[in-house]
C-alpha cells in the first residue's frame, strides 16, 4: 500500500502544482511559435512517450519552453490497468524523464495498453471488479514509489462495459484514489462520452468521483459514429473543437471544484495554432468566474 495520502503530502516531499490556470498540448507543429509569441497561457502538456530519448529537437525546444511555463506530463503507456506486471524499463524511462523536467503533475489512464508482451495503440477498458481494483492499486503503488511522487489518474472514455463488473466507475476510481492516495485527473470530455455511450447520467456520475483528489481537468473534442445496431456511438477523437455540451459540463464542474487547472487537447486535425489558444482563453474565462471574489480582485 503506498505511503502517499489523498492530500497528496508524502515523507518525499511533492512537487508544486499546476496553476489553475488554461493549458495547451503542446506540439511540434507550434514549437518556433510558441517561442515566438510567448502566449498568455499557465502551462503546457507533452506526452511522456514522445520525449523518452536522450536529445534531439523535441528536448532541445520542449528546454526552452520549460523555462518559461508550468508543465503537465502525461503518459499513455503504463498500462495501468494491465494484467502484466508493469515494464520496469519503461518506468525507468519515465522516471528519467520526470527527474530531467521536474513537471508540476504526472498523470496516467485507468486502462491497459499491452498484453503478454505485445503494444497495442489503444487505451483499453477493464472490469470493474476485486481483482482489477488490487492491481490497479499495486501497479499505482509501485508508479508513485518509483517516481516519488502523486500521480493523477484518468477516468476514460469507454466503448463497451463488462458484465463481469461488479462496481460502478465512480466507486471504482473513488476506492482506487482512497487506497493509494493518488489523485485524479477528471476528463470531462471522456466523462461525457463514456455516459453517452453507456446511458448513463452524467451528472450523477461527475458528483460521485472523488472531487477532492481532482489536480486537473481535461476538455476535447468527440467525433459522431454509430455502433453496428446503428445506436450513436461517440468516440473521444481529440480532432474537434470541444461540444457545447462539455462546455456545459465543465462549468458544472468548476461549480463543485472551484478553478483546477485545465488543459485543452488536440491531437489531430491541428488547426493553427492562434485557434487553440482561442479555445484556451474559454477555458480561462470560465476559470476567471470561479475564482473566490478577494482572488479575482487581486
Amino acid at each position: 500500500m503506498s505511503d502517499f495520502s489523498p492530500s497528496g503530502r508524502s515523507g518525499r516531499g511533492a512537487p508544486a502544482s499546476l496553476p489553475a490556470a488554461a493549458g495547451l498540448g503542446l506540439k511540434p507543429e507550434h514549437f518556433r511559435e510558441v517561442l515566438a509569441t510567448r502566449p498568455a497561457l499557465g502551462f503546457f502538456e507533452i506526452h511522456a512517450e514522445n520525449y523518452m530519448v536522450a536529445g534531439g529537437p523535441f528536448h532541445h525546444y520542449l528546454g526552452r519552453i520549460r523555462a518559461d511555463y508550468a508543465l503537465s506530463i502525461h503518459g499513455v503507456g503504463l498500462s495501468i490497468g494491465g494484467a502484466d506486471p508493469l515494464d520496469e524499463a519503461h518506468l525507468d524511462r519515465l522516471a528519467a524523464l520526470l527527474a530531467r523536467y521536474q513537471p508540476e503533475s504526472f498523470s496516467e489512464h485507468l486502462a491497459w495498453s499491452s498484453h503478454g508482451g505485445v503494444f497495442y495503440n489503444d487505451l483499453l477498458p477493464a472490469p470493474y471488479d476485486a481483482a482489477t481494483l488490487a492491481r490497479v492499486c499495486a501497479h499505482i503503488d509501485r508508479v508513485q514509489e518509483r517516481l516519488g511522487r502523486r500521480m493523477l489518474l484518468e477516468n476514460p472514455a469507454t466503448y463497451v462495459e463488462f458484465a463481469a463488473s461488479a462496481m460502478d466507475e465512480a466507486a471504482f476510481i473513488g476506492e482506487v484514489v482512497r487506497r493509494t492516495g493518488c489523485g485524479l485527473l477528471l476528463d470531462v470530455n471522456n466523462a461525457y462520452v463514456a455516459c453517452t455511450n453507456h446511458g448513463r447520467d452524467v451528472h450523477a456520475y461527475l458528483r460521485a468521483l472523488p472531487l477532492a483528489a481532482v489536480g486537473e481537468i481535461h476538455l476535447a473534442g468527440f467525433a459522431r459514429e454509430a455502433d453496428s445496431l446503428g445506436a450513436p456511438l461517440l468516440i473521444d477523437s481529440h480532432g474537434a473543437p470541444v461540444a457545447d455540451a462539455v462546455w456545459a459540463l465543465y462549468d458544472e464542474a468548476l461549480a463543485l471544484l472551484g478553478p483546477v487547472a485545465t488543459l485543452l487537447e488536440r491531437d489531430r486535425e491541428l488547426p493553427p495554432f492562434p485557434i487553440l489558444l482561442a479555445e484556451a482563453q474559454r477555458a480561462a474565462a470560465r476559470l476567471a468566474a470561479h475564482c473566490p471574489a478577494t482572488e479575482a480582485a487581486a
